[in-house]
């Protein structure tokens, strides 16, 4: 069963669980081109078990899992760590840095993958640490980083590539107040301004409130989706 035309991502009836405990039961949404979907719920309650299926990163137990029109579900380990690589960016709870590199070295590392040329690649880096108001950091290493530092350069590194669909699963958890409403600005004016589908696991409403849609997930399942134009994130 392929996707609908208009979805980028595309999930049908998707189920999987940790060591026999179900996280996913039956979960089915599209996410349309550009669009920004939140993910919410409480802890627990399967959005990063949801964004690591159609990621590509978790193979569901049961059901599809589409990109365009490619069955994620079905593709082998080197093909997905290939679409992850080159189509997908990723931003966890926690960066992930390279300890070895500097700033503006991990920020480049998706274009140097890619086999882009090591200038353009470090001037398009340095313009990303530039917008999330970490440019000054571009040559320390992450051990002379502030917890949030970290978490802007591992952002900058999610963006540097301009990827089809970037997945943000609790992306300002490390952030102080202040600090999440800046880099959820960039997040979404990039995803909006560069036709980036977003797709954001959030437990906070507040965050949410910045998306164009909202789904929520109850124990696994999908318990209702929202339009939360209305609102507005007061920071």
């Amino acid at each position: 069963m392929a996707p609908p035309d208009n979805d980028v991502l595309w999930t049908r009836d998707l189920h999987y669980a940790h060591n026999g405990s179900p996280a996913l039961l039956g979960v089915t949404l599209g996410v349309q081109q550009g669009e920004i979907l939140a993910v919410t719920g409480q802890r627990g309650c399967g959005k990063t078990t949801l964004l690591g299926c159609l990621s590509g990163q978790l193979v569901p137990d049961d059901g599809e899992v589409w990109f365009n029109s490619m069955p994620v579900h079905t593709l082998t380990p080197t093909s997905r760590e290939r679409l992850r690589r080159d189509r997908f960016g990723w931003i966890g709870d926690s960066p992930q840095l390279v300890p070895e590199l500097t700033a503006w070295e991990n920020a480049a590392l998706p274009l140097l993958l890619a086999g882009g040329g090591p200038r353009q690649a470090r001037r398009t880096a340095l313009e990303w640490l530039e917008r999330l108001d970490v440019g000054e950091c571009a040559r320390k290493r992450p051990s002379a980083l502030l917890q949030s530092q970290r978490q802007r350069v591992a952002i900058a590194r999610a963006l540097v590539h301009q990827p089809d669909v970037l997945f943000a699963d609790e992306p300002t958890a490390p952030l102080h107040r202040a600090d999440r409403a800046q880099v959820l600005r960039t997040l979404t004016t990039a995803g909006r301004s560069h036709g980036i589908t977003v797709v954001l696991a959030t437990h906070d409403a507040e965050v949410a409130t910045l998306a164009d849609r909202t789904v929520t997930l109850v124990d696994g399942r999908e318990a209702g989706a929202t339009d939360p134009a209305a609102c507005s994130l007061s920071v």
